[in-house]
C-alpha cells in the first residue's frame, strides 16, 4: 500500500497548493450553499478536481468518492478513495487558518491509507493500515489520560440541529467530566490532533464518511480507539463518532449512554 500513500500525499499537497493560492485572495472566492448551514466553494471544486487527477493519473481504474463530485466509478470496485478537498469550508471562507484536505483509500471496505493535510501550517498526518501514523515524518501517538486530565475536541452539530438537545447534554457530560473542550471547525483535524496527543478525546454527530474515514485510520494507527455512541463500530454509516485513547474512548462512551436519544442508539 505504500505507492498508494506516496499518491495520496503528492493529491493533498497538490490540493493544499490550489487551497493556500485562494486563501491569499479570499474576496475572489464564490460561495454557493449546499443546503442549511452547508457551503461549497469554487476552491473546494478545484481542489477536489486536483485531487482526482492525481490518483487517475496512477490509478485510472478506481473509483473515487468526493464530496463535491459525488461517486466517480472506476472499473475496479475492489479499490475506493473517499475525499474531502476542503474540510472546513466555513473556516476558510472567513479566513481562519484552520481547515484540512482529507483522502483515504478503501480496498474491500477497510481504510488502508489515510492522510490529513493542513496547508497552513504544512503539517501532513498520514497512516498506512499496520504500519504507522506520522505527522510529517515522524510517528505519533494518542496521549493516554485519565478524563479529569483530557481535551476533548467537539463539532455542533450545525448541519443536523434536531439532535441540539442531546448534543448538549454530551457537551455538559464532556466538559464537566475533563479539563477542557475545544471547538475548532475541522473534524479531519480535530481526529488528526488526537493522534497526534494534541487533544485527547474526540465526539461528534452526523458526519460524512468523508469527514472522518482519513482521521479514524489515522488514529488508529496511533494507539487509539474509534467507536459509535453506542461503543459498537457504524460511525462511517451513521456519522456519530468518539475517539480517544483506550480508556478516554470507554469513559467517554459510558457518561454520554444514559444521555443518548432513540436516534443516537442506533
Amino acid at each position: 500500500m505504500l505507492p498508494m500513500h506516496t499518491i495520496a500525499v503528492r493529491a493533498a499537497r497538490a490540493a493544499g497548493q490550489t487551497i493556500l493560492r485562494a486563501y491569499a485572495e479570499l474576496d475572489r472566492v464564490e460561495v454557493s450553499s449546499k443546503g442549511v448551514n452547508d457551503y461549497v466553494t469554487n476552491v473546494d471544486k478545484e481542489a477536489e478536481a486536483a485531487i482526482t487527477y492525481q490518483i487517475r493519473k496512477s490509478y485510472p481504474d478506481h473509483t473515487i468518492v468526493g464530496e463535491e463530485a459525488g461517486e466517480n466509478k472506476g472499473t475496479n470496485k475492489d479499490y475506493v478513495w473517499i475525499v474531502d478537498p476542503l474540510d472546513g469550508t466555513n473556516n476558510f471562507v472567513r479566513g481562519i487558518p484552520h481547515f484540512a484536505v482529507s483522502i483515504a483509500m478503501q480496498f474491500k471496505g477497510k481504510t488502508e491509507v489515510a492522510v490529513v493535510y493542513d496547508p497552513i501550517r504544512d503539517e501532513l498526518f498520514s497512516a498506512v493500515r499496520g504500519k504507522f501514523a506520522k505527522l510529517n515524518d515522524f510517528r505519533i501517538r494518542v496521549a493516554n489520560k485519565d478524563l479529569d486530565e483530557t481535551i476533548i475536541a467537539t463539532g455542533f452539530p450545525f448541519k443536523a440541529k434536531q439532535h441540539t438537545e442531546t448534543y448538549m447534554k454530551l457537551f455538559a457530560t464532556a466538559f464537566t467530566q475533563s479539563a477542557d473542550v475545544r471547538r475548532a471547525g475541522s473534524a479531519a483535524l480535530d481526529l488528526a490532533y488526537l493522534a497526534a496527543g494534541r487533544v485527547d478525546g474526540f465526539f461528534e454527530i452526523g458526519l460524512k464518511p468523508w469527514d472522518i474515514a482519513a482521521g479514524d485510520l489515522i488514529v488508529r494507527e496511533a494507539g487509539g480507539t474509534v467507536t459509535d455512541f453506542t461503543g459498537n463500530h457504524n460511525y462511517l454509516a451513521s456519522g456519530n463518532i468518539v475517539a480517544g485513547a483506550p480508556k478516554v474512548t470507554t469513559a467517554l462512551v459510558k457518561s454520554f449512554r444514559p444521555l443518548l436519544s432513540d436516534a443516537l442508539k442506533r
